[in-house]
């Protein structure tokens, strides 16, 4: 039976993510920075961890508890939305220690037991962001097209010790936290000066005319971590879906 550690397990596309595994038969071992037990049902199969991925010492003691893992799922991410030019450099350089920082630490952390293994598949979750330019993004954008590439490299890098490296590329997802993981405020981050250019854009995030779902992404992951073909990117929901076949 293989065992998947997944981050950010605490809400949306982790969690139907560890829900997803279970489902299959996987061993689960769920991730967040404050456990919860109260939002996954009781299962033999699971396990509920602490973890902060930008912390070392939390990413080494949660790898030792885990044990033995078939697959690592980088999930946990947070969002920022806003003008490049109001966006304080203390939040973009916390948007990366999550999004880029924390997910090479990860993976560095899981890579030794994968290769002497000869065995394993690293799942990264990125955005249909880094499919098309989109305005007020480019910080959170910047952050997963570091993923993207460091990905794609990886993933020759270890092909010979036979580890697969797959990216999973999420649409817009309004029902997940994305906007409410940032203790910015709209209004600090689209100044006056960007007021005009930006009402339309939110008007269009609040009446998108395709989304992703939660399931989407869970689906995608699962692909992804089963796939034995080769397959680099995974988009997951039919937005991301259409953009990554422009």
């Amino acid at each position: 039976m293989k065992t998947v550690l997944i981050t950010g397990c605490s809400s949306g596309y982790g969690l139907e993510t560890a829900r997803h595994f279970l489902d299959r038969g996987w061993n689960v071992i769920a991730t967040m920075r404050t456990p919860r037990l109260d939002i996954l049902q009781d299962n033999d199969r699971l396990r509920v961890l602490a973890l902060d991925v930008t912390s070392a010492d939390s990413i080494a003691a949660a790898l030792d508890a885990a044990g033995p893992i078939d697959a690592l799922v980088n999930n946990a991410g947070v969002g920022v939305i806003g003008a490049l030019e109001a966006t304080p450099m203390s939040k973009t350089r916390q948007v990366f220690e999550t999004n880029t920082f924390g997910v090479i630490a990860m993976t560095q952390a899981v890579v030794p037991q994968f290769r002497k293994r000869m065995s394993g598949v690293i799942v990264n979750v990125t955005s249909s962001a880094t499919l098309t330019p989109m305005p007020l993004a480019s910080v959170y954008t910047a952050s997963k097209m570091a993923i993207e590439g460091f990905t794609g490299s990886l993933d020759h890098e270890l092909r010979a010790f036979n580890v697969r490296v797959k990216l999973v590329e999420p649409g817009y997802g309004p029902t997940t936290r994305f906007s409410q993981n940032t203790d910015l405020r709209l209004e600090d981050v689209i100044p006056a000066p960007y007021a005009a250019f930006a009402q339309p854009i939110l008007a269009s995030f609040a009446r998108p005319a395709l989304v992703t779902t939660e399931a989407d992404v869970a689906e995608a992951v699962w692909q992804a971590a089963n796939d034995e073909y080769g397959q680099l990117r995974f988009p997951a929901g039919p937005d991301a879906v259409a953009l990554a076949r422009r």
